[in-house]
């Protein structure tokens, strides 16, 4: 899944307007529709306001080119074309429902609070987008009630301002050919290359669609309503559209937030004109092409060349120069930019990684992933090309040293563009890359509900190497996991991975839920809630049936529990310290709960002991009962016993002797029997704890041995998670090589096809007059065929003589200019030479001769 956030200036202003609209009433909540030409497009207005229903429930803002020089008389003009009040804009307006305004010349324009701002410039200075100025400012001031019309005019204004009005949810439109035009159709082009247009439609079709889209008073009172998205959905809902997303689409947007996705949803349903939220399921069960729709705006991504100025250079002052830093010259600084857009985020960090590569000798290999989910906004990644106003925020130096203009576009130029490999990928459900340097994440985690970005940082900690760095956007954090990643700079949202291995587990190379990136400690409960977990299952227990001392052990009998008053029954051991309650208790406790214990385990019954003595020889003892009950068996935890000691009287040792005069010598006989039966008892105990010890001892080295095994299981499962990295990066390669493939192949089917459609005989040839390429027109003047490349071109008899080429090809080499030379054939016919330098990367590799035949008559 890719979202993307918005920037900070984008938050603010939002909250803004959503405190405004809390103070709204009703009437104000109709929408402002933003209408953009130039001034020569008066045919193209005609059209829109004569399509627009009687009565709008909307106003009507025109923005256009005019010169600050003149007065402008378009007021006069649109009032004689609809039958809204116009009237010229005013610095403080406030737009009411049903109007239209104008721009006048000479001002910046804009709106804020719902009325019109214009800031007087300079003499003679002329704003160059007006358009796009007023379109940005309109979709932070009204949201989702803004529209956007882009008619006809040229140098491409409004692009930006349709990208502005499609983040914020609002409608955009945008002119197709018609009887009223477009005059100059660069402006409606220029906005429907970007892919952010809803409508592509003549100007007169605008206003029903309009109209269509404005909402009715049902829809404005759920507006007001605790409902931010003005729609009405349902879990249930929710639930089956996120399914047929990924049956549709293949991608889960379950974990996108909620609230963001309910308002793409509501944008989608409002302009489909559906009832509700139930009526717009029903249509995406049967209509894959919606789902598609539905699936593009949930990607709108809010992105630009060097978002948030200050958090980049901050990234080119403390963490570019570290990337390179002990590094030997055949390392690469290996990047990703998962999320990527459009590619502004990628190029703005490639152009950093330039500055200071230029800057080192010998610098490493940089080597960018930047992926995303989008086909089709990589497409506009993997060309480079965007807008000039795309770079509003790019220093003229930075334009001039890393862009080549295209007419009115700027490309990104060839040693930035190297750096960058663009590919899908799912960062939900694809494995991620590995040993990565730097990760920037700026376009992602707003969009994500609490739980997925919990699961996200992680695998993104996972990527990193140690030390690596993570650069996220002005919205986020990583607060709930400051183990994982130490904060470098927290106003610019840079952080650094620490040295802790993460419990991320990747998902298998068929697999694409969530579940297997969870890490472990997610899965089983530790710590605290364990513990306390426990606590509370064992003293429900005891309190069922039991009030005494009490303690839980496990299958091997090492103590997990104590009881409060357990001291009455312990002794500390000689030797080293144990857990094992059976060698703690009192002497007279050990072998009765060893065989307690033992029976209790192979029976999974109730074991009970009683008649046992506890106490120094000679003083009072203390009896004792002792029960063993396994505890409830909960999955996936280890069996465990408790383990109770109850008393149950006491009894004096020393009887008065004349109480019993006439037992003395049988209680002698019994009790010197009893002394002997305890030296022996003692003596097998002693024996059975010897051959405990070795058997602990044998128990021990088996363990090591498993943990041997586990460690070389760990070993194996690691590099079978570094195996699917290393695949993915490949096949991230490899979807970049094909589509430079693609691209050289219709590069060498056009060149070919222009060489055949010219009918000019060129010759290329390399620094030593060796034949390169040739045309079929050259080959017909000199009798060449496919196998003669490689060839010097004088050994060749053409119409005239060859021998001054050598000089005259040298002098075009070393001088880098271009010679042209006219000779008569022997065919009759005339022919003009011209010697070109041919360059590549700036250095003369060989040069390019045309030879132009004319007929003597026609040189007449």
């Amino acid at each position: 899944m890719r979202n993307t956030e918005a920037s900070n200036l984008g938050n603010d202003s939002i909250v803004e307007a959503g405190a405004q609209e809390h103070a709204m009433t009703a009437q104000d909540l109709f929408p402002i529709v933003g209408v953009g030409a130039s001034a020569g497009g008066i045919e193209a207005m005609g059209g829109f306001f004569r399509g627009l229903p009687q009565p709008f429930n909307a106003a009507v803002v025109v923005v256009t080119h005019l010169s600050p020089d003149r007065d402008s008389l378009l007021s006069d003009v649109l009032s004689r074309l609809t039958a809204m009040p116009v009237e010229a804009a005013v610095d403080g307006l406030k737009v009411q429902i049903g109007r239209v305004y104008v721009m006048p010349p000479g001002m910046m324009f804009g709106i804020k609070g719902g009325r019109l701002t214009l800031t007087a410039l300079g003499e003679g200075v002329r704003e160059t987008k007006p358009i796009d100025v007023f379109l940005t400012a309109l979709a932070l001031d009204r949201g989702e009630r803004t529209v956007a019309v882009i008619l006809s005019g040229g140098d491409g204004d409004g692009t930006i301002g349709v990208k502005a009005v499609k983040e914020q949810g609002g409608l955009t439109l945008a002119q197709a050919p018609d009887e009223d035009g477009p005059d100059t159709p660069d402006m409606p082009l220029s906005a429907i290359r970007t892919g952010y247009v809803d409508y592509v439609v003549p100007a007169v079709d605008m206003g029903a669609l309009i109209a269509a889209h404005i909402p009715d008073e049902e829809i404005v009172a759920l507006s007001k309503s605790d409902d931010p998205n003005g729609v009405a959905v349902t879990n249930d809902v929710l639930e089956e559209i996120h399914a047929i997303l990924r049956r549709q689409v293949g991608h889960d947007f379950s974990g996108y937030k909620t609230s963001t996705f309910k308002r793409r949803l509501a944008r989608r349903i409002r302009v489909g004109e559906h009832t509700g939220a139930d009526a717009y399921l029903a249509r995406l069960r049967t209509d894959a092409a919606e789902a598609a729709a539905l699936f593009r705006d949930l990607l709108i991504g809010v992105t630009k060349f060097f978002r948030d100025t200050a958090a980049f250079d901050a990234l080119a002052a403390r963490v570019i120069p570290k990337l390179f830093e002990g590094r030997s010259p055949d390392d690469v600084v290996r990047v990703w930019v998962p999320a990527c857009s459009t590619g502004e985020e990628v190029y703005s960090i490639a152009i950093l990684l330039r500055e200071y590569m230029d800057l080192l000798a010998t610098p490493q290999r940089v080597q960018i992933f930047a992926t995303d989910i989008d086909e089709r906004s990589l497409a506009v990644a993997r060309i480079g090309r965007y807008p000039r106003a795309y770079l509003d925020a790019v220093s003229p130096e930075r334009v001039a040293r890393h862009f080549i203009e295209q007419g009115d576009s700027l490309v990104i130029s060839k040693a930035v563009r190297d750096l960058c490999t663009f590919a899908p990928h799912s960062v939900l459900r694809d494995p991620p890359f590995s040993r990565l340097d730097l990760i920037s994440c700026r376009n992602l985690l707003i969009y994500l509900d609490l739980e997925t970005q919990e699961r996200m940082l992680p695998v993104l900690h996972y990527a990193l190497r140690t030390n690596g760095y993570l650069f996220i956007g002005m919205a986020e954090n990583v607060t709930r996991f400051e183990d994982l990643f130490a904060t470098i700079d927290k106003r610019h949202r840079i952080f650094q991975a620490s040295d802790v291995v993460s419990t991320v587990r990747l998902p298998s190379m068929v697999g694409n839920t969530w579940a297997d990136l969870v890490p472990s400690a997610q899965i089983r409960p530790k710590g605290a809630l364990a513990r306390a977990s426990l606590r509370h299952a064992v003293e429900a227990e005891v309190l069922a049936e039991f009030a005494p001392a009490h303690a839980v052990v496990t299958r091997t009998g090492e103590a997990v529990h104590y009881s409060a008053r357990i001291n009455t029954v312990l002794e500390v051991a000689p030797g080293p310290p144990t857990h094992v309650l059976a060698a703690i208790v009192a002497k007279g406790l050990r072998l009765e709960l060893r065989t307690a214990l033992r029976e209790a385990i192979e029976t999974d019954a109730v074991v009970v002991r009683h008649g046992l003595e506890i106490g120094p020889p000679g003083a009072t003892q203390q009896r004792l009962s002792l029960t063993v009950r396994p505890l409830a068996q909960r999955p996936n935890v280890e069996p465990l016993f408790l383990v109770v000691f109850a008393e149950t009287g006491m009894r004096n040792e020393q009887r008065d002797a004349q109480a019993k005069i006439g037992q003395e010598e049988v209680v002698q006989r019994l009790e010197d029997e009893l002394a002997k039966t305890r030296e022996r008892l003692q003596g097998i105990v002693e024996e059975y704890e010897t051959s405990l010890e070795e058997l602990k001892s044998s128990n021990e080295e088996l363990y090591s041995v498993n943990e041997e095994m586990q460690s070389a299981n760990e070993e194996l499962q690691a590099s079978k998670e570094e195996m699917q990295s290393i695949n993915e990066e490949l096949h991230t390669v490899n979807v970049e090589l094909e589509s430079k493939i693609e691209a050289l192949d219709r590069l060498t089917v056009e060149q070919t096809l222009l060489f055949a459609s010219t009918g000019i005989a060129s010759v290329f040839l390399d620094a030593d007059l060796r034949i390169s390429t040739i045309t079929d027109a050259a080959a017909q003047v000199f009798g060449i065929q496919a196998s003669d490349r490689g060839r010097r071109l004088s050994n060749f008899a053409g119409p005239f003589s060859l021998s001054w080429l050598p000089q005259d090809a040298q002098a075009v080499m070393t001088e880098g200019r271009m010679i042209t030379r006219d000779f008569d054939g022997t065919d009759g016919s005339r022919y003009h030479v011209r010697l070109t330098p041919s360059q590549v990367d700036g250095k003369v590799s060989g040069l390019v001769v045309n030879f132009v035949r004319t007929a003597p008559e026609d040189e007449s």
